[in-house]
Order: structure tokens, then sequence, then C-alpha cells
């Protein structure tokens, strides 16, 4: 999908230069990918010890790994 956004330059430039894209797409997809996780991290951290999350830690390590295949894939179709 196509949108056209604001993006600090110095922002930009600086997370290319961190991330070691190659690309403007490929460090804005990275930043969001990573925003995402930490937000959902939060989330989790926020929830523990409530009862509510009901998962194993061997079923978090299986979700990392399935995460990480397809984070390598997507990165793969974006090189």
């Amino acid at each position: 999908m196509k949108t056209l956004i604001d993006i600090d330059d110095k922002l930009l430039k600086k997370a290319l230069s961190v991330s070691g894209s190659a690309t403007k797409k490929e460090t804005v997809t990275m930043a969001l990918e990573e925003f995402i996780k930490l937000k959902l991290r939060q989330k989790l951290k926020s929830m523990a010890g409530s009862g509510i999350v009901g998962v194993s830690l061997s079923d978090l390590r299986t979700e990392r790994r399935h995460r990480t295949a397809k984070q390598a894939t997507r990165r793969k179709k974006l090189a």
C-alpha cells in the first residue's frame, strides 16, 4: 500500500544509518515492526500476574521462532 507521509529528514537519515537498511522503505518497515513488537511486549508485561495470559514459556518460544522465520522471509522479499 502506498502512503504519503512527512518524515523528519534528520530522523530518517539517522534511522537509515543505525539500521543498516539499504532503502527508506526497508527502514520504515523495520521501524514499524520494532514499534509493534515493543508495544506488544509492554502490553504483555502489564498483564503479568493477572491470570489473563495462559501461555507457557515454550509456547512463547515457538511463536518467536515462527515470527523470526516470517520476518526473514519478508526481508528477503524487500532486498
